[in-house]
């Protein structure tokens, strides 16, 4: 981290509702959490009394079998954030460029910038179709946020062996991809995956994540994680909830199902954009999106104001929740 950077640096909104009352759908989380996790956690109270073992062995083996990919590709991290984080402080430095997308999430520009390296933007739809010769790394987020619309891995594929060709890492964020049915990119060499189990298993507090590489990455990756990063917590309840694979595909029946329900009762007052995610972007048009806030929270509902992304001015992002909180949004959003 540049220590002359840090100061100019500021700090990015999220969605999230403090109020337990209010209902919301600003953060892109599961509602829904798979049955047995309070046991796991509850058990791992009295392990938590030592130091966890820093390989974490059971965390990387659970995480390789659910991604496809080698156990020992995998570097444990306290969420998805903390893996952004070191994928870009491994690669970047005073001075360096890095292509970020745009609308996407805001923290790729904050971490480039606390790197001291400059960003440069591209739409995302057009990213692909970017040189990526001039850039330290590229950043991708598939599916993208708050957009919703995920790349094909074919594409991600000959943009990585481009990106291999220019020397320049590809950092792949996979934060919303458990929703999809497409194949991570996890292994690929000369690319960086960043992971987190706050959204599919609806644990954001938690703070469990990884990040996936193979050669030379992996070891700065793993040289550069802080000791004891995951917590016994966080890696036992990670382990755990990365065997669910039946509550991952039952949830992402769900959102599928719900999101195309929530899509076509919206689209006539509302640009509803296409997406993959477990949330939706919707244009406003002409009505003021703080009216259009307040108004839902004036029935107790919280949204995403998506003006705060890059390149949108009317604009709000709604997750995509259980059926009868799904219908509770679109009567509100449509009275």
């Amino acid at each position: 981290m540049d220590p002359d950077a840090v100061a100019d640096v500021e700090r990015v909104p999220h969605g999230g509702a403090a109020d337990p009352s209010l209902l919301d759908f600003s953060a892109n989380t599961n509602p829904e959490r798979p049955p047995g996790v309070a046991g796991v956690y509850e058990s791992a109270y009295g392990a938590s009394t030592q130091y966890p073992s820093d390989d974490y062995c059971a965390f990387r083996t659970a995480a390789g079998e659910y991604l496809g990919c080698e156990p020992l590709s995998v570097v444990p991290t306290a969420g998805g954030g903390e893996a952004l984080r070191l994928a870009v402080a491994v690669t970047l430095g005073p001075g360096d460029d890095a292509l970020l997308p745009k609308p996407s999430f805001g923290e790729y520009e904050r971490e480039v910038r606390l790197q001291g390296a400059e960003p440069t933007f591209v739409d995302h739809d057009r990213l692909l179709r970017t040189d990526p010769a001039p850039y330290g790394m590229v950043v991708v987020c598939n599916p993208n946020n708050p957009t919703g619309d995920a790349y094909p891995r074919a594409d991600l594929r000959a943009y990585a062996q481009e990106c291999r060709a220019a020397d320049t890492v590809l950092l792949v964020d996979e934060a919303f991809l458990d929703f999809t049915d497409h194949r991570t990119l996890a292994g690929e060499p000369g690319v960086v995956v960043a992971r987190s189990l706050t959204k599919m298993f609806g644990l954001p507090g938690l703070r469990a994540g990884m990040a996936v590489a193979t050669g030379d990455l992996h070891d700065r990756l793993d040289a550069a994680r802080p000791a004891w990063g995951l917590s016994t917590p966080a890696a036992d309840v990670g382990t755990y909830c990365l065997q669910r694979t039946k509550f991952v595909a039952e949830t992402r029946d769900r959102v599928r199902r719900e999101r195309a329900r929530m899509v076509d009762a919206l689209n006539p007052a509302y640009e509803v954009w296409p997406s993959e995610a477990p949330f939706l972007l919707l244009d406003v048009g002409d009505r003021a999106v703080a009216d259009v806030l307040t108004a839902a929270r004036a029935d107790g509902i919280v949204l995403r104001d998506a003006t705060t992304f890059r390149g949108l001015d009317s604009h709000v992002r709604v997750a995509v929740r259980r059926p009868a909180e799904n219908d509770r949004l679109i009567e509100t959003l449509l009275d």
